[in-house]
C-alpha cells in the first residue's frame, strides 16, 4: 500500500490573453516615454489601425482614449501613490512596469471600472508585456493600491497645503512643482484661482471648429454636425464646439480646408490682430511663425476678404509643407515660404501686420498634451528666450511704421511673456525699438477676465480656451 500523499494534479498552463483596448493603451504610452512623442500624434493611427482590423469599436475607442490621456495627467499623483506601496525607490522600476502600474492605478481610481476588473485586467496584460514574474508584482501592488480611494491615497501621500502649499497642489493635481509655481506666478491671486487652473487642465478639452471666413460658416458646420452634437462657440465668431466623441475629419469642410480644429483662444489671437486699428496702407499681411498652419489660414481667410495678402513663413520645412495644405483652395492671395524669422529674407518696413507666435514651453496647452508637463524642465525656458526676442525684435523691424506685430505664446509663463515684450521694447540684450502698446482687451469683445491689459492672457479655467497670450504693438518710429 502506497502511503506517499496524493499530489494534485497541475492546473494547465494558460496563455495570457491579449486585451485590444489595454494592449494599445500600452502601446502609446510607452511610444510618448521612448520616442518623446505625443500622445495626440500617436493615438489615432493606432485607434485608426484597430478600428480597420475590427478590433475596436466606438466604446473601446474611448476607453483606450481614456486609459491613456488619463494616465498621462494623473502621472505625477499616481506616482507617488505607487512609491507608497513599494519597497524600492520609484526610479528603480522599470518604465514598461510603471506604466502598467500607473494604468491600473488610473482604472482603480480614476475611471469606475470595478476593482476586481481593473486589477485582473491589469495583471493580464502584464503576463502579456512583461512577464509572469512581474505580473505578480503588478498583482501585489494594485491590490493594495485597491485599498483606498483617490482621496484616501491624498492624504496619505500629499502634505497639508498649510505644510508646504506647492507641494501639496503638484501631488494632488499631477502638475511638477517647478509649473505650479511658475503658473501662480503668472495668475497672482490666492488659493481659489489656482487650484480652480490646475483642475481645468487635467480635464479633457473639447473638440472647437474653425470656419474659415468666405469659405465656411458656423451654420454649415451646425448643420453638418446636428444640434445635439454641436454648440456655438463662447467667443469666437468662427468657433463651433463639437460633442464628446464625434470625428472632425469625417465632416466636407474640414477634409476640404475650408473649416479645421482650433481652439478659441488661437482664433481670438489671430482675430484679434485682424482687427487691431492700423494707419495707412492694409494690404501686405505676415504670419512669421505660420507652422503647422491654423492661425494663418485664418489670417489668410480675414486677409483676402479685405483685399489683403499673407505670407506665411515657417522655418521647419516638414512644417511649411503642412501650411501649404491648411491654406490650399483659399480665396485670396497667399504664399508660403521656408524662412527663418531671426534672420528674414524680406526688407525692413514690408508689412502692415505681424503674427509672430513664438516657439514656447506649451505650458499653455497641457489639456492638450499632459505628457508636456513631465518633459518639460525649468531650463528649458532659458533656450527658448534668446529665439523669441529675436523673433519680436525682427519682426518690428518688418512692420512699417504705423503697422501693428502681435506677439503670440501658448504659454502664461512671464518669462515667456511679458517679459519679453518689456525687454525688447527697452532694448535689453538689443537697440531699442520704438514701438507702443495696443490695448488688445477691445479686441475680444465679450470676453471677460482679460486683465488689466493692455496686454491679454487667456485662461483655461476662466475661458475654456488654452492659456493662450497675446501683446499687440505699433511701431513708430
Amino acid at each position: 500500500m502506497n502511503d506517499q500523499p496524493r499530489r494534485r494534479p497541475a492546473k494547465p498552463h494558460r496563455r495570457p490573453q491579449k486585451d485590444p483596448v489595454r494592449f494599445l493603451a500600452f502601446e502609446a504610452l510607452r511610444a510618448v516615454d521612448e520616442r518623446d512623442a505625443y500622445a495626440n500624434l500617436v493615438l489615432p493611427p493606432l485607434l485608426k489601425k484597430a478600428r480597420a482590423k475590427g478590433d475596436f469599436d466606438g466604446r473601446d475607442a474611448a476607453l483606450a482614449t481614456e486609459l491613456v490621456y488619463g494616465t498621462l495627467r494623473r502621472q505625477g499623483t499616481y506616482d507617488a501613490i505607487v512609491a507608497a506601496c513599494i519597497d524600492r525607490p520609484l526610479r528603480e522600476v522599470d518604465p514598461p512596469v510603471l506604466d502598467v502600474l500607473n494604468m491600473g492605478v488610473h482604472q482603480l481610481l480614476g475611471t469606475r471600472i470595478p476593482t476586481h476588473a481593473a486589477v485582473s485586467a491589469s495583471v493580464e496584460l502584464a503576463r502579456v508585456v512583461l512577464g509572469e514574474g512581474r505580473a505578480k508584482f503588478v498583482n501585489a501592488v494594485l491590490r493594495k493600491v485597491s485599498a483606498h480611494d483617490l482621496d484616501g491615497w491624498v492624504e496619505k501621500v500629499a502634505p497639508s497645503y498649510e505644510e508646504d502649499a506647492e507641494d501639496h497642489l503638484s501631488i494632488v493635481h499631477s502638475h511638477p512643482r517647478w509649473i505650479v509655481s511658475a503658473l501662480w506666478d503668472a495668475l497672482g491671486g490666492g488659493r481659489a484661482g489656482i487650484e480652480d487652473l490646475l483642475e481645468a487642465d487635467n480635464e479633457r478639452p473639447e473638440v472647437t471648429l474653425v470656419a474659415r471666413p468666405g469659405r465656411s460658416t458656423t451654420d454649415e458646420l451646425e448643420k453638418a454636425l446636428g444640434d445635439e452634437n454641436s454648440l456655438p462657440g463662447r467667443w469666437s465668431p468662427y468657433a463651433v464646439r463639437m460633442a464628446e466623441g464625434g470625428e472632425p475629419g469625417a465632416l466636407t469642410a474640414v477634409q476640404e480646408s475650408r473649416a479645421g480644429v482650433q481652439d478659441e483662444g488661437s482664433q481670438l489671437v489671430a482675430a484679434a490682430l485682424a482687427a487691431a486699428p492700423v494707419e495707412g496702407r492694409d494690404s501686405r499681411w505676415l504670419d512669421g511663425c505660420a507652422g503647422p498652419g491654423g492661425k494663418a489660414a485664418l489670417l489668410a481667410a480675414l486677409a483676402a476678404e479685405r483685399g489683403a495678402a499673407l505670407l506665411a513663413a515657417e522655418k521647419q520645412p516638414h512644417r511649411a509643407r503642412l501650411v501649404e495644405r491648411t491654406l490650399a483652395g483659399n480665396p485670396g492671395p497667399y504664399q508660403v515660404v521656408t524662412a527663418d524669422g531671426t534672420r528674414p529674407p524680406w526688407l525692413p518696413g514690408t508689412f502692415d501686420r505681424i503674427l509672430m507666435d513664438v516657439p514656447c514651453s506649451g505650458l499653455g496647452a497641457l489639456r492638450r498634451r499632459p505628457e508636456a508637463r513631465w518633459r518639460r524642465r525649468a531650463a528649458d525656458l532659458e533656450s527658448f528666450a534668446p529665439l523669441q526676442r529675436g523673433l519680436l525684435r525682427e519682426a518690428l523691424k518688418a512692420v512699417r511704421v504705423g503697422g501693428v506685430v502681435g506677439y503670440a505664446t501658448c504659454s502664461p509663463h512671464l518669462a515667456e511673456t511679458r517679459v519679453v515684450v518689456e525687454d525688447v521694447l527697452k532694448g535689453r540684450g538689443g537697440e531699442p525699438v520704438e514701438a507702443e502698446w495696443v490695448d488688445a482687451r477691445p479686441l475680444m469683445p465679450g470676453v471677460p477676465a482679460l486683465g488689466e491689459g493692455p496686454d491679454v492672457q487667456l485662461w483655461p479655467h476662466l475661458h475654456g480656451t488654452d492659456a493662450m497670450y497675446l501683446a499687440l504693438l505699433r511701431r513708430t518710429g
